[in-house]
């Protein structure tokens, strides 16, 4: 082991992932102790010398070979395929990328309102098979979205819609503080007073177990047959086949849909040909700025490792 704690980049992170990752942490931390695995084998031998990972998944073989371990960093802001018990028994020190998605997956939401309040769903659908057909936009302002789940991208949500003069209602867990674009917000539990009043209900939380099927038939009832449902949360936090009923028998609107209990979206999937639906393969927070913004977020928890400071680390789940 070096004075200073190593890194560990293992072979699941893709090449260019990699390529990223380097040049961005390049200078803040010394080259020598960021280690990249380009196999298996090398990720299981580099692992019992480092005291971090950073990793976009992390398996039972990986866990046990670090026996160093101290930090795992999340390159995604889900952390609900983690072994969350098996770093607790080990004290190790969970952080996740929350908030570097939040740009660019508001501005994907906002896009997914306009193409449904404007009728751009239909226009492009109009456009494939050669038709015109004139039809009426409607105005964002006035209208009221619900967000479920004003974390950072929920409240990044929150503002741009704030922005365009929607009413803005949102659910949290800890209530005692409310961003100043949320209207009226509301406990995570109540999140039903929420889909009632929403015109634009957006999905913004995390999948966890009190979150998993969070929206079934009765959820689905619950809304008017105008609401737009918006996706960019994960597909398990929706039960796809409520979803699809409620879609077919257009007791919603529509739905703006970018994560799936299953990815990729089988071929067979009834989804992919429903009028009312706008499928994006799983992009939301895609983004060029991603490596500055994991940057950031890396090197301030590594210094804060090598002072032997984990309390002072950001972004932990763990």
């Amino acid at each position: 082991m070096t004075d200073s704690p190593r890194l560990l980049i293992p072979h699941t992170v893709p090449p260019e992932r990699t390529e990223e990752l380097l040049a961005a942490l390049s200078g803040p931390i010394r080259s020598d102790d960021v280690l990249v695995a380009e196999t298996p084998t090398e990720t299981v031998e580099y692992a019992e010398d480092v005291a971090g990972i950073v990793t976009g998944t992390l398996d039972d073989d990986l866990l046990a070979a670090a026996t160093n371990l101290r930090w795992v960093h999340a390159l995604s802001a889900g952390v609900d395929h983690y072994d969350h018990d098996a770093l607790r028994e080990r004290d190790v020190v969970l952080t996740n990328s929350s908030g570097i998605h939040a740009e660019p997956i508001a501005e994907q939401v906002l896009c997914y309102l306009l193409m449904f309040e404007r009728g751009i769903v239909q226009g492009t659908r109009q456009q494939a098979r050669g038709v015109w057909e004139r039809f009426e936009g409607g105005e964002l302002r006035g209208k009221t979205v619900g967000v479920v789940g004003v974390g950072a991208i929920g409240t990044r949500v929150a503002e741009l819609c704030s922005v365009l003069g929607m009413t803005v209602l949102g659910t949290k867990r800890d209530t005692s503080e409310s961003p100043d674009a949320v209207d009226d917000l509301f406990a995570a539990d109540d999140y039903h007073e929420v889909l009632r009043r929403a015109d634009y209900v957006v999905l913004a939380c995390p999948l966890t177990d009190e979150t998993a099927g969070l929206l079934g038939n009765e959820e689905f009832r619950l809304m008017h047959s105008d609401t737009v449902l918006v996706n960019i949360a994960r597909g398990g936090v929706v039960d796809e086949s409520a979803l699809t009923r409620a879609l077919q028998h257009h007791s919603i609107r529509g739905a703006a849909l970018d994560v799936f209990e299953e990815e990729p979206l089988p071929a067979d999937s009834p989804l992919w040909d429903l009028s009312n639906v706008v499928v994006t393969p799983h992009m939301a927070g895609s983004t060029p700025k991603k490596p500055e913004r994991w940057r950031d977020i890396i090197v301030q928890n590594y210094e804060a490792l090598a002072a032997g400071d984990v309390d002072g680390m950001v972004n932990r789940v763990l």
